[in-house]
């Protein structure tokens, strides 16, 4: 044989060996595993009971009968129970004036509860962390919660923090989606991922009843997430991510304008929520959905969802039997773990995606339970699902989340192995679900409805 084609042979040879290494590389690389989480559960003391959220509201000597009647109305439809939980200074009467210690102190209990915790858990030492990613939507101090982090866990000198703000309760994939492409460009990467909202600077005092919604729903939380790409990990790992779609509709004016932090007419901050969310809401799931679909649902409902659609569009009218096309997630989604950001929220998802009572009861149960805990809530869901026992290995579950600005974001999982940790529902996941989840606040409070509308201001005590 000839020199020059063995040598050419050998040179393509090896060529095909490099690109399917670094093939290979980049697919290992492209691996994201969630090697454990915890789901912050705050001390009992600063539970928010029905007798507490009447003496808060009696308190705000701005507030009168109309208002009284508003807020009774939305915290009976909310859905939250009275086990959710409250800033501290809020329960010391000071919501008027917050400080800053307030709020750095909230953030604190959550660091040493939830990073302590899982760390602990997933066997990994601070000093194994090479990515650290943090979210705190109205909160951000300098130096930044990252920074407080690093300084309290004792964080390598190298290790790479990122500090996110503003991104509402869409934040928590924003962070994994960070991560995931950091992970990209370093192998075997340990990320260290937290969510959470600061609520203690946050209260919202006046009357502005778009501002009034939030005080209703919002609670406190967090939680802290462990996420590697190294294969090594693979076996002591809960979940791997497959997939994760980003829907930013904020170029349009009512979207963006849907949820915003601002001061109201007399220069109080609030969250205030427009009568623009819910249409924002299912613009951005439509855009989400639409990238989506095709990448986690099986050829055959794909083919089956579009010969309905060309089938109506031809016929001029909806398709046979009256029905509109609609795709059916079920074929490629085994558990749906949607952001509990109200009651209406969760049963417009639920008539969208055409789920069950079972399907949406980890998203209510969590609403109940902890109120929504903003870019945190999704972590509640998912140990809901996993302290009933439904995770197994090779179930499929699609996350859901709406954010301000306007997002939807959406991510799908495939479980590695049997998962049955309670968590922090391990108190009380064998009292959920309830009988029902109607909260004593009527029972209790309803009276004001009867009261003749008249007095305003302090001049009427709410008990």
């Amino acid at each position: 044989m000839d020199l020059l084609p063995l040598v050419t042979l050998l040179l393509l040879a090896h060529a095909a060996a490099w690109v399917a290494w670094q093939a290979a590389a980049r697919r290992r690389r492209a691996t994201c595993y969630l090697l454990d989480y915890a789901c912050h559960k705050p001390s009992d003391d600063r539970k928010v009971t029905t007798e507490l959220a009447g003496a808060i509201i009696e308190r705000n000597k701005r507030l009168g009968l109309p208002e009284y009647r508003f807020l009774l109305k939305v915290i009976v439809n909310s859905g939250i129970g009275e086990h959710t939980y409250s800033p501290r200074n809020v329960l010391d009467a000071r919501e008027d004036c917050p400080t800053l210690r307030d709020a750095l102190d909230e953030m604190d209990d959550f660091f040493d509860d939830a990073v302590a915790a899982v760390l602990a858990r997933a066997a990994v030492s601070p000093r194994d962390v090479d990515l650290l990613v943090i979210n705190v939507g109205s909160f951000s101090p300098s130096p930044s919660l990252a920074d407080r982090v690093v300084r309290r866990f004792g964080l390598r000198d190298d290790v790479m923090a990122y500090n996110l703000s503003g991104m509402g309760c869409s934040a928590g994939l924003v962070s994994v989606d960070l991560a995931r492409n950091v992970m990209l460009t370093r192998p075997r990467t340990m990320a260290l991922v937290l969510t959470s909202e600061s609520c203690a600077p946050n209260w919202y005092t006046g009357t502005d009843k778009s501002m009034m919604l939030g005080n209703c729903l919002f609670r406190c939380g967090g939680a802290a997430a462990l996420l590697t790409n190294d294969p090594a990990f693979r076996s002591r790992a809960k979940m791997e991510l497959r997939c994760l779609v980003r829907a930013h509709i904020g170029a349009h004016d009512d979207a963006h304008a849907a949820a915003v932090h601002r001061e109201d007419a007399d220069g109080r901050l609030g969250v205030s929520l427009s009568k623009a969310l819910p249409k924002a809401a299912v613009r951005a799931f439509t855009e989400n959905l639409q990238r989506l679909a095709p990448r986690i649902l099986p050829a055959g409902e794909l083919a089956r969802f579009a010969a309905r659609l060309l089938l109506r569009k031809l016929l001029r009218r909806k398709a046979a039997g009256g029905a509109a096309a609609k795709i059916n997630f079920k074929t490629g989604v085994d558990h749906f773990c949607l952001h509990p950001g109200g009651t209406a929220v969760i049963e417009a998802v639920r008539k969208s995606l055409g789920l069950d009572s079972y399907d949406v009861e980890p998203a209510r149960m969590t609403l109940h339970r902890w109120g929504n805990t903003s870019a945190s809530s999704l972590w509640y869901v998912l140990s809901y699902m996993e302290a009933k026992r439904r995770l197994n290995a090779g179930d499929r579950v699609l996350m859901v989340t709406f954010g301000s600005g306007f997002k939807c974001n959406s991510s799908y999982w495939v479980v590695t192995k049997d998962l049955a940790d309670a968590g922090a529902w391990e108190d009380c996941i064998h009292d959920y679900p309830p009988a029902n989840l109607v909260n004593p606040y009527m029972e209790k409070f309803g009276w004001v409805n009867d009261l003749p509308s008249q007095g305003q201001g302090g001049a009427f005590p709410f008990f």
